[in-house]
């Protein structure tokens, strides 16, 4: 039983990237093409985002997807990959 709570439970989503990172334009390219819809946070435009992202993260790697379920703080690197959870996680 708590197996299913845990995997029921609700995440949310910051994507930290910058607007000139090819990398994060995909991401943004897929997200578009999907509508998903999720918080952007600028690395270059907003010092405490990309301080954030090197306190959280451990790096300053952009496109970085910051996934929260509960208390539980998840930081996933690489376009890619990126795309590819949230494709599992929204049913596209």
């Amino acid at each position: 039983m708590v197996a299913k709570l845990i995997t029921n439970m609700v995440e949310t989503y910051q994507l930290f990237q910058y607007q000139s990172c090819p990398f994060c334009y995909r991401v943004r390219r897929f997200l578009e093409a999907t509508g998903i819809d999720l918080e952007f946070k600028d690395t270059l435009l907003d010092v405490e985002a990309s301080r954030e992202l090197f306190e959280g993260g451990g790096k300053n790697s952009v496109p970085c997807l910051r996934i929260q379920r509960g208390c539980e703080v998840q930081w996933l690197y690489e376009s890619l990959d990126i795309i590819e959870y949230l494709k599992s996680r929204f049913g596209v």
